[in-house]
């Protein structure tokens, strides 16, 4: 598959944070992002969403999302995610729920636990 649009939840301007580290291999590798973070206006010049709702807005079609925010935060997303029909959704480590994975997949969006940083440097992205 070629260049993607990603959305990021709980997108960082940290660069300490994998969320970060996530949006710069996404970029250096040719996909489009959309950073999705409540607080940030823009990271690195890139502007930022402030949640899923305003992103479907833009009516923009999201081929991948990628999460980094915990169960405690997703658990509320579901609609949100439904609604903006992604092709797939990534579960990075310590993102995982069970509830939301099994949501998903009933409604026909692959749902997967993986590390975005390690399926981009595996090619398996």
């Amino acid at each position: 598959m070629g260049a993607q649009t990603v959305a990021i939840i709980g997108a960082s301007n940290r660069t300490d944070r994998y969320s970060y580290q996530a949006l710069k291999l996404l970029l250096d590798h040719g996909h489009q992002c959309y950073p999705i973070h409540p607080e940030h206006p823009e990271i690195d010049g890139i502007k930022c969403f402030k949640d899923l709702k305003v992103l479907k807005q833009s009516h923009i079609k999201i081929d991948t999302l990628t999460v980094y925010v915990n169960a405690s935060i997703s658990k509320g997303l579901a609609r949100d995610i439904l609604n903006l029909k992604p092709t797939r959704v990534i579960f990075n480590p310590g993102s995982e729920n069970q509830d939301l994975f099994d949501t998903l997949n009933k409604n026909g969006i692959k749902a997967e636990n993986a590390c975005t940083l390690v399926l981009l440097r595996t090619g398996q992205f």
